[in-house]
């Protein structure tokens, strides 16, 4: 029996092979990053969604940045949304090899699955263990406020897509590793001085927002959060293998919850307000992250 003595402990079992591998785009984007940057390795890899992108001038460690436009890259589309910089940089943070994509795909603009998951397979490519999701998100729950930090625990793919075909069976029990989560939680509660709650994140396909029926819609089925992207991307990255932390930033409070309009202005609003605290716990969280 494990524990008495002279039986040694048995091992963990290995982890299971990839189910996906880079994809040809993302191998080329590698190369090219690594020549560009002189970095071979990124161990972490940070994805940022709208109101997010400003962060990235804070990010880095002094002298260490190295900014490549998405458009000079194979597989990267130019981001067609406000608040996307369509930028990858490699830098350290806090001495930790980290490439920071700057501007995403999402899927209502029509171009199928693959530019959306792009980034996750760049991100193994770079030979990241660990990939960081942030969006912005509608508070769905009601104690939510706005420019409050929730980490996802789980999702809810309403967006009726995957970036999968053929019997690939990704295991997504612990999508968002529970085991980064925590080291995250205390990264986030050092450097902004709150604990960030856990949360659901429901996928919705957009663009449009969602009605106050589909919100209450949502808090029926367990969603805390809502947003239109993240969840294909995890999907991806799930099945490369790389873990996957997810962060989002609730620069909205969804219909129906205090009856005003909803715009795209209000969300790049909240992460410029926000900018330097954003700065402050990415810098705080991936070092954590890496480590962890």
């Amino acid at each position: 029996m494990p524990g008495t003595a002279g039986s040694p402990t048995p091992a963990p079992p290995s982890p299971a092979p990839p189910l996906l591998t880079p994809t040809p785009d993302a191998r080329a984007a590698a190369d090219a990053i690594a020549r560009a940057s002189g970095r071979s390795v990124h161990e972490v890899t940070l994805v940022l969604g709208s109101g997010w992108s400003e962060v990235v001038a804070g990010l880095a460690d002094p002298g260490t940045a190295v900014t490549i436009p998405v458009s000079e890259l194979p597989g990267f589309v130019p981001p067609s949304v406000a608040g996307h910089r369509g930028t990858v940089t490699s830098c350290l943070v806090g001495g930790v090899p980290m490439l920071a994509v700057a501007g995403r795909t999402h899927l209502y603009e029509g171009l199928g699955t693959d530019p959306v998951v792009h980034p996750a397979h760049v991100a193994a490519a770079v030979g990241s263990g660990v990939l960081v999701f942030t969006n912005a998100a509608g508070g769905v729950r009601a104690d939510l406020a706005v420019g409050e930090l929730v980490l996802i625990s789980d999702h809810l793919n309403l967006t009726g897509r995957s970036p999968l075909t053929g019997p690939t069976f990704v295991d997504l029990v612990d999508a968002y590793s529970a085991r980064l989560r925590a080291a995250a939680a205390d990264a986030l509660e050092a450097a902004t001085g709150s604990r960030p709650p856990a949360g659901v994140y429901a996928a919705m396909p957009g663009p449009q927002y969602e009605t106050p029926a589909e919100v209450r819609m949502l808090r029926t089925l367990g969603a805390d959060v809502v947003g239109m992207s993240t969840v294909p991307e995890t999907v991806a990255a799930r099945g490369l293998g790389v873990e996957v932390v997810a962060v989002s930033l609730v620069t909205n409070l969804a219909a129906g919850v205090t009856g005003a309009p909803l715009d795209h202005a209000e969300v790049l609003a909240a992460g410029t307000a926000g900018a330097g605290r954003l700065t402050a716990a990415l810098r705080a969280l991936v070092p954590s992250v890496a480590r962890a």
